[in-house]
């Protein structure tokens, strides 16, 4: 810088703002004391309004949740009425197809001189009539043959005889066994070759 030339005055050369010329309550150290007050009644207005939102929503669910509770109640007691009627009345269609039978023996004991033969018709008419009950109900025969293999899950083992076949396989069915479905009902009684 040369002699003749002036430094630039900082004060002249940035216009001070008006603001910063006036005193403020900052300045002063007290606070915007009616901002405040003003905004904490916004807020705490804004904050009543939230509440009463989140009450009404509240009440609302709680309604909600006491209609689904009573439906669920609703839908459980009905199944469970479902459920014993089911058990009540799960024999009537077997029943029903038991009642020929029933009919077939009770007449052929009103025969009053019964030949063997007729005696031997009426019985074989009561058993197909029997099968035919079983087979609607899906109650099926457990009769093994001889010389298949003992299982345990579906055969009972009475005795063991010798035998000139593998150990452990049927000889004879001394009573059949029966399943509904692939459920047992009752095992097959069987004698059961031992081993040498």
């Amino acid at each position: 810088m040369t002699q003749g030339e002036q430094r630039p005055n900082p004060e002249e050369a940035q216009p001070v703002p008006e603001s910063a010329s006036e005193p403020t309550h900052a300045a002063h150290g007290a606070p915007e004391a009616a901002g405040l007050h003003d905004e904490s009644l916004g807020v705490g207005g804004l904050l009543t309004a939230q509440l009463i939102e989140a009450q009404s929503k509240l009440a609302e669910m709680k309604d909600a949740y006491l209609r689904a509770k009573a439906e669920a109640d609703n839908t459980r007691r009905r199944a469970q009425e479902d459920i014993a009627k089911a058990h009540k009345f799960a024999i009537e269609s077997f029943a029903e197809s038991l009642l020929p039978v029933r009919d077939s023996l009770e007449m052929a004991l009103k025969v009053e001189t019964p030949s063997i033969d007729s005696l031997k018709e009426g019985v074989d008419m009561t058993l197909k009539q029997l099968v035919a009950a079983f087979d609607k109900h899906r109650l099926v025969e457990v009769n093994p043959q001889p010389g298949e293999k003992l299982d345990p899950m579906k055969h009972q083992a009475i005795s063991m005889v010798p035998a000139e076949q593998e150990a452990n396989t049927i000889v004879s069915v001394l009573q059949k066994g029966y399943m509904i479905s692939d459920r047992l009902l009752r095992p097959a009684l069987v004698t059961v070759s031992q081993a040498a």
